[in-house]
């Protein structure tokens, strides 16, 4: 090999190495000016030696305060080796300044300066935030709508934990989420096992299955001999790097703190290690705006915790905000109790009835976003890993689809991700594997970057045999493949004219845009093959 192409492997192998790295900038304590740019996460490194005290349990925040002179107090948190950190990052361009405190000295009355670049990191657009103006829909911080597109994968925080250099497997999958219109990843901080029976088939791919891991556990010891007396910032470390790389590639960590039936020894409710559990990762990870938090994944299914339970860790969650990340639960009948507590609606809901219900939803919470977490669609896979009530990729798409035309955000699942067994290469496995159809997901959020969401609304009285959403001068129409013939004689009532173009849900195919001017019914050009969205764009009379 030449000495020319040596170089030219060398230097790809750095530029992959740095790639898949996910390391977090981190700047030493220093009386000089810093410089981030908007929405850059940066860790503030400060050094104090505790002796006998629990580190855990030390206070120690800061107070910084932004161009205009508020204060906003950030927790920080240790990371092993004597070593804290105020881990930060900014929406508001300008200069800010910091002063810590602590009732460790070494820790306390420490000054630094921020300088926050206009120049957003990486083309971001901040925190998912609400808007008042319209608040049944998410959107960016710089005002973008953002239209939540979610994909359920449990273990995410497994794929790479035992490699110390990259992350390859979480890289891979996490490019095949965004090139197909994935922007939110519903995870766990940590998932340990399933209880139901496994497929017989995995035991020949051993590398598929990351359930019941003997040395990866957020406490010290591990889950079968858990010791609760401190946690393990190894683990914790490893996080980092996953979910810094989600926020380099813009997808959102729907983070759901606990999970109650992936048989994971948590400790005792509301004890030492739990509280310190808890609010040690709220501290952590507070400050990526990609950050979503979510209490527990099905709250209060399994009879563990209760109302005032998960009500006081949102209290608590909230005390610890500091970046004023939004908050939900997984637990619609908590939600509906309490919904004042929780900043928009998770819903898990498995009836034939989807569209009524979530339209029932949308209806009934006028002042905060609806989210469909679980819809019972649970997409077949290689493995028989968990089945729900629909498993043909279409009907899962169709299932997206009804959610979307009730006006609320959904979730996708596919049995080879979403939980202990995890196929982060589908496309690359033998022609043998079924593969998941994460196209459909492309055409979908390609259909609403054309026409966004937030300017649409339910519009149920024109559903015909299929749905509706409507803006000022267009409709959406999904229409089911087996729905013959529909009749929009109402758009012809009030508009002079109206143009018509039809996208294929499954090729993402449009047809020739037409223009009518007399009444006249549709039929899809993909009847009994797809269901379709028919796009109609009117003008007045």
């Amino acid at each position: 090999m030449s000495t020319m192409k040596q170089f030219v492997l060398v230097l790809l192998g750095l530029l992959y190495f740095n790639a898949t790295q996910a390391e977090l900038r981190n700047t030493k304590h220093s009386t000089k000016i810093t410089s981030i740019k908007k929405w850059e996460v940066i860790d503030i490194t400060f050094k104090a030696d505790v002796k006998n005290k629990d580190p855990f349990q030390i206070k120690f925040f800061a107070e910084f305060t932004n161009p205009d002179g508020k204060l906003q107090t950030v927790p920080g948190f240790y990371n092993g080796d004597n070593t804290w950190l105020l881990r930060f990052s900014a929406a508001v361009a300008g200069n800010w300044t910091y002063e810590t405190h602590s009732e460790i000295k070494a820790l306390n009355g420490k000054k630094g300066k921020l300088l926050v670049h206009q120049e957003a990191l990486q083309a971001q657009k901040g925190a998912i935030v609400l808007n008042e103006e319209k608040p049944t829909h998410f959107f960016y911080e710089n005002g973008d709508p953002y239209f939540l597109m979610a994909f359920e994968c449990d273990w995410l925080y497994a794929l790479d934990y035992h490699n110390e250099e990259a992350l390859p497997k979480t890289e891979h999958l996490l490019n095949l989420l965004n090139e197909n219109g994935f922007n939110q990843v519903v995870m766990n901080v940590f998932s340990y096992d399933v209880s139901w029976k496994k497929d017989e088939k995995l035991k020949n791919y051993p590398e598929h299955e990351y359930g019941a891991p003997k040395d990866i556990f957020p406490f010290l010891g591990n889950n079968e001999k858990p010791d609760y007396s401190s946690l393990n910032v190894e683990f914790f470390k490893k996080l980092d790097r996953t979910i810094s790389l989600m926020h380099d590639k813009n997808i959102v960590s729907h983070l759901m703190i606990y999970v109650w039936n992936k048989l994971v020894a948590w400790p005792e409710m509301n004890s030492d290690a739990d509280n310190m559990y808890y609010d040690y990762v709220v501290k952590r990870y507070g400050a990526f705006p990609n950050v979503m938090w979510d209490v527990s994944k099905e709250a209060l299914y399994y009879g563990r915790a209760d109302d005032n339970y998960i009500l006081e860790r949102i209290k608590r969650l909230r005390e610890a905000n500091a970046f004023n990340r939004l908050v939900t639960v997984h637990d619609y009948g908590f939600c509906k109790r309490h919904s004042d507590s929780v900043d928009f609606i998770s819903r898990q809901d498995w009836t034939y009835s989807l569209y009524n219900n979530m339209l029932e939803d949308h209806n009934q919470y006028k002042t905060k976003p609806v989210f469909n977490i679980e819809h019972g669609g649970y997409e077949d896979a290689p493995y028989e890993v968990f089945v729900g009530s629909y498993i043909k990729p279409e009907t899962c798409l169709r299932r997206n689809y009804q959610c979307i035309f009730a006006g609320v955000y959904s979730t996708y699942y596919w049995q080879a991700a979403s939980w202990n067994v995890v196929i982060y290469n589908p496309y690359e496995q033998s022609e043998a594997f079924i593969k998941p159809k994460f196209e459909y997901f492309k055409y979908m959020t390609d259909l609403f970057a054309k026409y966004n969401f937030s300017e649409f609304t339910p519009t149920p009285w024109h559903n015909q045999s299929g749905y509706c959403l409507k803006s000022d001068d267009t409709y959406l129409f999904y229409v089911p493949m087996d729905s013959y013939q529909f009749r929009g004689e109402f758009l012809f009532k009030e508009n002079s004219s109206i143009t018509f173009q039809w996208m294929n849900t499954l090729s993402g195919e449009y047809s020739e845009l037409v223009e009518v001017s007399k009444k006249q019914d549709f039929e899809s050009p993909w009847y009994g093959k797809a269901d379709a969205v028919l796009i109609i764009k009117t003008k007045k009379k």
